[in-house]
């Protein structure tokens, strides 16, 4: 786990060392002071020489300071490298995620990623920081403290024999048990963040269907999930810490019992005892020490593996092989004999023999059932998805050959899923193309029928759009979405039932559009409608994954069961509607 973490230190390793060497030098100074007590009360007190117990004195002062100054740039130097450390594996993390391609995505939930950027990030950045102090201070003191205590009595030093295994039997019973309760904490926050996140995504339909009460409930299970692992595992934590203050006690009540007579016998000097007594207490309270930074680390490793989950999943959609100065040509769209499905081991294909040509600047047209995998076909021309038999060109060549940065800027989308971000009007259109003059996106906007609306918003393309759009209507967003995607000026344009949400006449009007503005560009259009794919060069109806026909409107209208059923109940909604 550490090899693999390791490299995220980069940056902050010379802090991590200057960081070890403050803390051990730390604990040195502190385990010296009891000698030089030891000096004043055995030497300077029964001699009554002043100037030697103030020359002690002020040497005590002198290291206690020295100590406080190393504990001080200790703390200091922990906290940079662990804030570092912590930046760099949300970063690394961040930068991975942005690699990965739909099924990656879905191989975690979204509330187990952020967990794994914040949370689990934050415990192992704390887990270095203390480690840097305490698994560097407490073996130096314990090492330190056991040397200094058997050169002061070999015999009374006999006690350790006893207490240190039964400290050490203690900390291993609580980590064996501790460990997977950890694992089973991060899991139970992943639940919880998971019912957060969808409840306030979906704040207005939970209202709407008044379910506030079923989420309360819903989230307090997950919440009491969370509570009844997390008193389980810290539960051994704090029982940990009164066991070993038992040990730590009997063990000196122990050497009080031995050292008494080794006093009366002279054996022993009393100002030694008690130097004795500050080691004892020195080398136990280390031993806890280590515990809790052990009961640390434990959940520290169950946060490592989650992150390290993240950082090794592997791409399934990369630019291995792509000739990286390969530009996309033109609009045509080529599907060879294609299949897909999302999961390798499922025996049901999704898509199924597609062979589909599409020339440049035609608009294709595609309707269908549910389920008949409209999505999924277009989704493999800026490979979101991977085709799994078969080859997709675009523009003559295979869209592996191409970089997914220049493959996809030439590929513009508008997803099922309109997804506007926090910030103005103009920020969001300027995805499409952040280099955009205000002509370029006025024509855009005039081109997705959006510029009306936009000049009636308070401060028009400035106007603040809120989180995910909430200030404008389901058909506004999806408007603005389309400009976005015309501001790209791709070679290819895919509307995922991209025009839903409006009238019929908008929608042919953002059509009517297209053919001018973007008569280059290919078009392909999902709808539920027919209407909005009648004028279109091509129409693909779709069936469980596979093309049932293909042709015109006129053509299908004669040819196409399939086609001419959706097309006369459409019709007669419109008559039952009228």
């Amino acid at each position: 786990m550490m090899k693999k973490l390791w490299p995220y230190t980069r940056g902050y390793r010379k802090w991590i060392l200057l960081g070890v060497v403050c803390s051990a030098s730390e604990a040195v100074f502190e385990l010296l002071l009891p000698l030089v007590m030891a000096d004043i009360v055995g030497v300077g007190i029964p001699a009554g020489d002043t100037a030697y117990i103030l020359k002690r004195g002020a040497l005590m002062v002198l290291m206690a300071l020295v100590s406080m100054a190393l504990g001080i740039s200790a703390a200091f130097l922990s906290s940079r490298a662990g804030q570092g450390f912590g930046a760099n594996l949300r970063q690394a993390q961040y930068n991975h995620i942005q690699e990965y391609s739909f099924r990656n995505i879905e191989k975690f939930s979204t509330a187990s990623l952020v967990t794994r950027l914040t949370n689990d990030c934050s415990m192992l950045q704390m887990s270095l920081m203390m480690g840097m102090r305490l698994l560097v201070r407490a073996p130096v003191m314990l090492v330190s403290a056991l040397v200094l205590a058997i050169s002061i009595s070999l015999k009374l030093s006999r006690v350790f024999l006893v207490a240190m295994p039964l400290l050490l039997v203690l900390i291993l019973f609580v980590i064996t048990k501790v460990s997977p309760l950890f694992t089973g904490l991060q899991e139970r926050t992943d639940e919880v963040n998971l019912v957060v996140q969808e409840n306030l995504a979906a704040i207005r339909v939970v209202k709407s269907f008044v379910r506030e009460d079923y989420e309360e409930q819903k989230f307090k299970k997950r919440s009491d999930a969370l509570r009844a692992t997390a008193e389980r595992a810290f539960g051994f934590v704090i029982i940990n810490m009164p066991l070993m203050m038992l040990i730590t006690y009997g063990t000196i009540i122990a050497v009080m019992w031995y050292g008494a007579p080794l006093v009366q016998a002279g054996e022993l000097d009393v100002a030694l005892l008690s130097t004795f007594f500050t080691y004892i207490t020195q080398v136990l309270m280390s031993l806890m020490m280590v515990s809790m930074i052990m009961m640390m680390i434990t959940r520290a490793i169950a946060c490592g593996k989650r992150v390290v989950e993240v950082l090794e999943e592997q791409p399934d959609i990369t630019d291995r092989g792509a000739d990286f100065s390969l530009r996309v040509a033109d609009g045509s769209v080529d599907f060879d004999h294609v299949s897909f499905k999302y999961s390798q081991g499922s025996e049901k294909w999704n898509l199924q023999d597609i062979d589909l040509h599409i020339p440049s600047g035609a608009t294709v047209g595609i309707i269908g059932g549910t389920g008949s995998a409209k999505s999924t076909l277009v989704q493999l021309i800026p490979r979101l998805y991977e085709a799994s038999q078969g080859t997709v060109r675009v523009g003559g060549r295979p869209v592996t050959a191409y970089s997914m940065e220049h493959l996809r800027d030439a590929v513009s989308m508008v997803l099922q899923k309109n997804t506007l971000f926090s910030g103005t009007i103009r920020e969001n259109l300027l995805w499409g193309n952040e280099n955009a003059s205000e002509e370029e996106i006025q024509s855009a906007c005039e081109a997705a029928c959006a510029a009306e609306f936009i000049r009636r918003m308070p401060q028009g393309l400035e106007t603040d759009l809120g989180q995910g759009g909430v200030n404008v209507s389901g058909g506004q967003k999806q408007r603005l979405c389309i400009a976005r995607a015309i501001l790209k000026k791709p070679k290819v344009l895919i509307l995922d039932d991209s025009t839903s949400a409006v009238d019929t006449a908008t929608d042919a009007r953002i059509r009517a559009a297209f053919r001018t503005q973007l008569p280059d560009t290919t078009k392909i259009i999902i709808a539920q409608r027919i209407i909005s794919v009648m004028d279109a060069d091509l129409i693909v109806v779709m069936d469980d994954g596979r093309i049932a026909d293909m042709g015109t409107h006129e053509e299908l209208m004669k040819t196409s069961e399939i086609y001419r059923d959706v097309y006369q109940s459409q019709q007669e909604g419109v008559g039952a509607n009228g």
